[in-house]
């Protein structure tokens, strides 16, 4: 096996911080900060998002509002569904 070519495979520290949940895995994730988690310190890892927090594992629903999004949406759009019909209609 070839030497120096694989990357650094050690405890990494990932905390979710929309749960507040940390997870102490093996990882090459390569991080600058450190903390200690039951009585050893660990690079540390922040996460965004991860099946403590994501929707799909936890099983809620968090409801959009859709109308804000088609009313933009005919907004920015709308003229152009009404230019399209009235060509069609004078060309016929």
């Amino acid at each position: 096996m070839r030497k120096d070519i694989h990357p650094e495979y050690q405890e990494v520290l990932f905390h979710d911080t929309n749960a507040d949940v940390y997870f102490l895995t093996r990882s090459t994730a390569k991080t600058k900060a450190t903390r200690e988690y039951e009585g050893k310190e660990y690079p540390y890892y922040p996460l965004d998002i991860s099946s403590a927090s994501h929707p799909f594992y936890t099983g809620e629903q968090r409801k959009t509002s859709n109308e804000g999004r088609v009313a933009s949406f005919n907004k920015r759009f709308g003229a152009f569904g009404g230019r399209s019909k009235a060509k069609k209609t004078d060309a016929e």
